[in-house]
């Protein structure tokens, strides 16, 4: 822990100042402000040494375990009452979303050429709920630190960019108070940035939005068990390949796949099929929806769990290299754009549809 001590004590004053940038300017989410925090603490000529040696143990440590908590937490926010109440039509067109936007994603971003996970980890992001998405399926992935910290820049951006764009769409598309609210649950990545988006449409938008994208955070959890029933498969693929390999006498590399393959077959691991914070999450839901918490422990346990995605995200911005960044960049913003008109088409298709 004592390794830790000045990563962790570098990500709270992050969250801090993030927290005092949200004061100044409400419209700037807290988590967008931390991200972008880190990324320029890791390229202030100050800070960079700092960053990139001392801190480096307890920023990485924020940016997973309380990653993590974070994303455990976010089940308080969540009952299956709420999301059931919302009908099956809109429940279908909700993974409909998902789905078309993480296949479209992961697709394009794959004949894109991206580096390592980085498809994997966007398609995430942008069908399900940003950066905690991010966090748990490369967490399940055992992605590289620099492709969750890409992944999470691309998809804060484009989140934040949405906060703007899209109230200035409701009325050229003849969006009412409900179609508006639930367009914006159904495209916008983050739940704050959804928040922040959709009370421009009046309180019942923001009342739709909110349960509409708290029904894609549920799909999170089935997500990253897919993930890691993946990596599992490909880690099994490896180890027969490798096995062969050894027997005719010959050397080769192990098969690709998710980012956490190769290092399994070394250390002779096997990711869990559902990982144990994937399984606090869902018991957070559960908790939430007896209806037993109080809601001052409900609201204290929003507060945790902002601060702790907040420092998780100071830690992610703090691995970005905005020179490897820019060697890809042409292309991960197209990835970023194509993603983004996949997620806005299908969803505002599928509020026509069933409403």
């Amino acid at each position: 822990m004592r390794g830790d001590a000045p990563g962790l004590l570098l990500a709270a004053l992050g969250v801090a100042a993030a927290v005092g940038v949200h004061a100044v300017v409400p419209a700037v989410p807290k988590l967008t402000a931390a991200v972008v925090l880190g990324m320029a603490a890791a390229h202030l000529p100050g800070l960079r040494p700092v960053v990139r040696g001392v801190a480096r143990p307890g920023l990485s440590m924020a940016g997973k375990r309380l990653m993590r908590l974070g994303i455990v937490l976010l089940g308080l926010k969540l009952s299956l009452d709420d999301v059931l109440g919302l009908g099956w039509a809109t429940v279908a067109m909700v993974l409909a979303v998902v789905a078309a936007t993480f296949a479209g994603t992961l697709w394009l971003g794959r004949k894109l050429g991206l580096p390592g996970d980085q498809p994997l980890l966007v398609a995430t992001g942008y069908s399900i709920c940003g950066a905690s998405a991010i966090g748990a399926v490369s967490q399940a992935a055992g992605s590289e630190e620099e492709d969750v910290a890409a992944s999470v820049a691309l998809v804060t951006l484009c989140g934040t960019l949405a906060i703007a764009v899209l109230p200035l769409l409701q009325q050229p598309l003849g969006l009412g108070e409900v179609e508006f609210g639930r367009w914006v649950g159904a495209s916008v990545h983050d739940v704050g940035q959804v928040v922040a988006t959709a009370q421009t449409g009046g309180a019942g938008a923001l009342r739709e939005a909110v349960l509409v994208k708290l029904m894609r955070v549920v799909l999170l959890a089935p997500l990253v068990a897919g993930v890691a029933v993946a990596v599992r498969r490909n880690l099994r693929r490896s180890r027969q390949g490798m096995a062969g390999v050894r027997g005719t006498g010959g050397v080769g590399n192990a098969a690709g796949g998710p980012g956490g393959a190769e290092n399994s077959v070394k250390t002779g691991s096997r990711p869990p099929i559902v990982p144990l914070f994937v399984a606090g999450f869902l018991a957070m839901i559960v908790l939430r929806t007896t209806g037993v918490l109080p809601e001052r422990a409900l609201g204290l346990a929003g507060d945790a769990q902002e601060l702790l995605l907040a420092a998780a995200l100071f830690g992610l911005g703090s691995a970005v290299h905005l020179p490897t960044m820019i060697r890809t960049g042409g292309r991960i913003a197209l990835l970023g754009l194509g993603s983004w008109v996949v997620v806005a088409g299908v969803s505002y298709a599928g509020v026509l549809i069933t409403t």
